[in-house]
């Protein structure tokens, strides 16, 4: 036998067991599910949360920031128009008494302004609180001066009040100026 004509025997076998062959790249390893890709899924998945958490939460603060800046627009809205009324008066009240001499008139309109100014902050929710003969307290009044006590009795109370303090709700908006004897 020659070489030459085994060789095209062996050429036949091997081409066709290679036809056959099915090639896998996967490794057995690649299917099984170890620990690390398990954390690197989580990772993902909590890293996507995150992200759609914060996303979430800047929308809301700048949605939050955006509702406050017009709450205040509004709010003083609502004060300026009811207080345009009151000024309307005074207009009023500076022509007439650019004209009148009868003192008595002029006072009683510049009374009855100061009440309509008054009930309408009232009606707003600022309200003055009285000082005068009450012991001086720090969170709601601010000591200008000091005079001598008459009496004992008089020690740490306020003497007279110099300005009237505000409270709009709770909250002491302008504390009243006081003297207080000592």
């Amino acid at each position: 036998m020659n070489e030459t004509e085994s060789k095209p025997n062996n050429s036949n076998e091997n081409s066709e067991p290679a036809a056959q062959i099915n090639v896998n790249t996967e490794t057995p390893d690649s299917n099984i599910k170890t620990p690390e890709t398990d954390y690197v899924a989580l990772n993902k998945e909590l890293n996507d949360k995150f992200l759609r958490l914060y996303s979430d939460f800047e929308n809301f603060r700048k949605r939050s920031l955006k509702e406050r800046a017009e709450l205040i627009k509004t709010a003083s809205e609502d004060l300026i128009k009811a207080i345009i009324p009151v000024l309307d008066d005074l207009e009023r009240a500076i022509k007439a008494n650019q004209q009148s001499t009868d003192t008595e008139s002029i006072k009683a309109g510049f009374t009855l302004i100061h009440h309509k100014l008054s009930q309408t902050l009232k009606s707003k929710g600022l309200e003055s609180f009285e000082c005068a003969g009450q012991i001086f307290n720090s969170d709601t009044m601010e000591a200008i001066t000091h005079i001598p006590a008459e009496n004992s009795d008089q020690n740490g109370k306020v003497v007279d009040e110099i300005e009237k303090g505000y409270k709009l709700g709770e909250k002491v908006i302008r504390f009243a100026k006081v003297v207080v004897a000592q």
